[in-house]
């Protein structure tokens, strides 16, 4: 019999399951998945497309702050430092760092939720048993002994299931972005701070040597004053600096004591300052190819963690609209029953099996389930302006850091000249006391300005190569050589939309 057409209005809401609608869940079950296949998330390029001034980028835009080759940056980056002792610490972070290892557990984690969204894909197999002696405690059930095999499986109809699945693989693979990340990070942090503790152990010698000068100078100024050459103005402003380049001095040491507990920190270590710095700064590499902006965005790993959230919004959204169509549940069953205590009917056999389906259809629930798909859809515009809030960001890191190493290369130079200089004006003071054209206190000042001067260039020098290693982290450049499942960004290509409306929330149902 045909269904009858409702009368008005009101029947026409109510009876959901009018004819098209039949039609199309036995379509989808006549024709398996392909018949509802969900839709792939937005591409990179539509992501970026809404990403404001990331969007106005080019393949032939290059970098402003300076002038840098354009090859693509190079990933391997410890090893252009040849130093072993660095590359061990690096390596025992990996292992014993701490907070690597809470992110190493979310990765497992959102491997986890993967393996439980497609666990709701499969059919699920249960055992049901009952029995008892006698009938007691209100439970009927008691008087009934038996067991039941029962199976039982949903139809991923218009691919709800196959969604919350798609989302929790883009969150896994945002998850292990993310902890890629982590680990350039961290080998960076590392690099950085064996970097300040050799810049400071070799401070702390320069600025021992300056508190011997000012020692000498202030003897010198004490002793020129028994003998009337001096003033008890010269002894209390020699004292005085004494004074402060022994406060320096002490500085100094604090500040190599807290790198070493900060490097000891990360390695997992107890903060006991018990390492040995190295006793030379590390060699700076040469120039770095740099590549492009477009290209680095590509090879950021906490953007492609970013991508892949946008990517798991999407498939949120797709997995709340299609909470508002039916569900069938399929199930099956076979089971043995007996009863000493009831009778069964004459013509009951066991064992017995069955089978059967339920529909499960959301009619009215208040607008929960659309408000829900405009809270999704509001979360993927939100994980579209975070990505745009990183790219930023990642441009801003990589053009300060050029600008940052373009500074401090000019100033290596300029520092490097003052220390020639006041070696050269420290010879000539020692010439002029020999010939006796002039005292020993013009020659202890002297060495005081010498050794500040060696002071502002060991500084620079040893920022310049943290700033290297700040360089290789905002390019996106890996410490070693990645593997292709990091190198790659696993995001889900379609078609670009033809505005910009369409890459938000487009999981729509035909």
């Amino acid at each position: 019999m045909k269904a009858r057409r409702p009368e008005n209005r009101k029947n026409r809401e109510m009876a959901w399951p009018a004819s098209p609608l039949r039609w199309a869940m036995v379509g989808c079950l006549a024709l398996g998945p392909m018949a509802c296949a969900t839709k792939p998330p937005p591409s990179r390029a539509e992501i970026r497309s809404q990403s404001g001034v990331v969007a106005s980028l080019s393949t032939t835009d290059t970098w402003k702050a300076a002038e840098v080759s354009s090859q693509a940056a190079q990933d391997n980056w410890l090893a252009t430092f040849a130093d072993p002792q660095l590359n061990a610490l690096v390596a025992e972070a990996m292992l014993h760092n701490p907070d690597l290892a809470v992110a190493a557990v979310r990765v497992e984690q959102a491997e986890q939720y993967v393996e439980l969204a497609k666990a709701a894909l499969r059919p699920t197999l249960g055992l049901f048993g009952t029995g008892g002696l006698k009938m007691g405690g209100g439970d009927i059930s008691s008087a009934l002994q038996g067991f039941s095999l029962g199976v039982s499986w949903e139809p991923d109809l218009w691919g709800r299931l196959r969604y919350g699945r798609n989302a929790a693989q883009a969150t896994y693979a945002s998850t292990q972005a993310d902890f890629e990340f982590g680990r350039q990070s961290l080998a960076a942090t590392v690099a950085r701070a064996w970097f300040t503790a050799s810049e400071t152990w070799l401070q702390l010698g320069i600025a021992d040597s300056t508190v011997k000068a000012a020692q000498e100078l202030l003897n010198l100024a004490e002793k020129r004053w028994h003998v009337g050459a001096g003033s008890e103005q010269d002894v209390a402003l020699a004292r005085a600096t004494l004074g402060t380049f022994s406060d320096a001095a002490q500085q100094v040491q604090l500040a190599h004591s807290q790198s070493l507990r900060a490097l000891e920190l990360l390695l997992g270590r107890y903060p006991a300052a018990e390492l040995q710095a190295r006793h030379e700064l590390t060699a700076m590499p040469g120039p770095i190819p740099a590549g492009l902006p477009l290209q680095m965005l590509e090879r950021r790993p906490d953007l492609v963690a970013a991508e892949q959230r946008v990517a798991a919004a999407f498939n949120l959204v797709g997995e709340a609209k299609a909470a508002r169509l039916p569900r069938i549940i399929l199930n099956a069953n076979v089971a043995t029953i007996s009863s000493s205590i009831l009778t069964l009917a004459e013509d009951f056999s066991n064992p017995t099996g069955g089978a059967g389906a339920k529909l499960l259809a959301p009619i009215y629930r208040g607008g929960e389930l659309q408000t829900q798909v405009e809270i999704r859809t509001l979360e993927q515009k939100e994980a579209v302006a975070d990505y745009a809030r990183l790219a930023l960001v990642a441009l801003g890191d990589v053009e300060n850091s050029l600008a940052a190493s373009e500074t401090l290369t000019a100033r290596q130079a300029l520092l490097e000249q003052a220390v020639a200089d006041n070696e050269r004006a420290l010879e000539l003071a020692e010439i002029s006391y020999r010939v006796g054209s002039s005292d020993l206190r013009a020659v202890q000042q002297q060495l005081i300005s010498l050794q500040s001067s060696r002071q502002a260039l060991l500084r620079v020098q040893s920022e310049r190569l943290s700033q290297r290693t700040t360089l290789h982290l905002a390019l996106g450049g890996s410490f070693e050589q990645p593997s292709a499942t990091t190198s790659e960004a696993p995001v889900a290509a379609s078609e670009p939309a033809k505005n910009m409306d369409a890459a938000v929330a487009v999981a729509e149902f035909e």
